[in-house]
C-alpha cells in the first residue's frame, strides 16, 4: 500500500510541478498561467514529493526507503511525461 501511495504522490507532484512550467501551461490551456499560480503549483508539486519521500521512509527505512523512493521518481514522472507527450498527439487537430 504504501508504494502505490508513494506513486500517487510523485505522479500528482510530477503532474504540478509540469503544470508549473510555461511550456506545458501553453499546450494544456492554450495560454500562460499568472505568476502566482505557477509559484503555487511548484510549492504543491515539491510538497508532494516531500510527502511520497516521509511516507517511503517512514515504511522502509533510509537505506532502502532511499532506493524505493528512486524508483517511484522515475516511475511517476516517465508516467507524467508519456501523459503529456499523448495528450499533445492526440489534441491536434
Amino acid at each position: 500500500m504504501t508504494h502505490f501511495l508513494c506513486i500517487v504522490f510523485c505522479v500528482m507532484a510530477f503532474t504540478f510541478l509540469a503544470v508549473s512550467m510555461d511550456r506545458h501551461q501553453m499546450n494544456l490551456f492554450g495560454g500562460e498561467l499568472r505568476a502566482g499560480q505557477s509559484r503555487g503549483f511548484r510549492i504543491a508539486g515539491w510538497c508532494g514529493l516531500v510527502l511520497a519521500l516521509r511516507f517511503i521512509v517512514g515504511d522502509e527505512g533510509w537505506a532502502l526507503g532511499l532506493v524505493t523512493y528512486s524508483g517511484c521518481t522515475s516511475l511517476a514522472a516517465g508516467l507524467v511525461y508519456g501523459g503529456l507527450i499523448a495528450y499533445e498527439r492526440f489534441s491536434a487537430p
